[in-house]
């Protein structure tokens, strides 16, 4: 690990990006250009002085988890992932079926939906980026423990993670998640994360296990979700899915139509959710 050439490339990063290049308000008067290190660190779902230790050059090896984490809230390309991998003495990913780094153009995209939740979720369910709204409507996901940032694995296993859903719909939104993870196996049957999360899944919920027997395929897509949301109430909500060219990754956005309940309770959530994540 080269802890000087490190900490020199995440400076060298983080100094180019202005705020609303990650979807940021540009807040009170800057000092000095690019982020805050505790803006990265927010991003990246990392503490603050941990990013610091690591751009003063004193920091503990990073985990490859915790680089993809920072790859990603620094907005690096595939080579510059790479450099900053190497750096730290880790081989970068290399023949994945599938990759956990968020491409430029999606994050683009997911830094310009201000005003209505947007994530990017990989084709196993792991949400690998989020805007806030989307953490005010789903929770920070950044917040979690790696295994439970997993869409799937949250939902048959965590009760409360159903209490985003009115009561009704779980039946079905169950189906909908298990197709679609069968889906993504069957593209890739020897990606060693899929198969790993298939097999916990089914030792931990009979539900899950039913579900997967039957057999039932379809990639997930434009569709309704209705949302019990603990402050603002019920939310019906178009989402609309933008997928890769690969299907490993896609972006899901969330909209409500105008002048409807769900629109009005929409924007009430972008100016309370926000708040309570700036308070946070």
């Amino acid at each position: 690990m080269d802890r000087t050439e490190l900490a020199d490339f995440l400076r060298h990063c983080r100094i180019r990006l202005a705020p609303a290049d990650v979807g940021l308000p540009q807040g009170v008067r800057r000092r000095t250009p690019g982020l805050r290190r505790e803006e990265v660190a927010q991003l990246a779902g990392m503490s603050t002085d941990h990013y610091t230790r690591l751009e003063q050059a004193r920091g503990s090896r990073p985990s490859r988890q915790m680089l993809s984490a920072v790859a990603r809230a620094l907005r690096l390309t595939s080579d510059e992932r790479d450099h900053l991998f190497h750096l730290a003495g880790e081989q970068p990913p290399r023949n994945h079926p599938a990759t956990d780094h968020v491409r430029p153009g999606l994050l683009l995209l997911l830094d310009r939906l201000t005003d209505t939740p947007a994530q990017v979720v990989n084709d196993g369910g792991d949400i690998l980026a989020q805007n806030p709204m989307a953490k005010a409507l789903h929770g920070d996901a950044s917040a979690l423990p790696e295994q439970q940032r997993n869409i799937v694995w949250r939902y048959f296993t965590d009760p409360s993670a159903r209490e985003l859903f009115p009561v009704e719909d779980h039946d079905r939104a169950a189906r909908v998640a298990v197709a679609d993870l069968r889906a993504a196996l069957a593209r890739r049957p020897r990606d060693p994360r899929l198969t790993a999360l298939v097999r916990r899944l089914r030792a931990r919920s009979d539900e899950f296990a039913a579900l997967w027997d039957a057999h039932h395929v379809a990639v997930r897509r434009a569709d309704t979700k209705r949302f019990q949301h603990p402050i603002v109430g019920l939310l019906e909500l178009d989402c609309e899915v933008v997928l890769t060219p690969e299907h490993d990754q896609r972006l899901v956005i969330h909209t409500a139509r105008p002048g409807t309940t769900s629109y009005e309770r929409l924007e009430l959530l972008r100016v309370v959710g926000l708040q309570d994540l700036t308070r946070a």
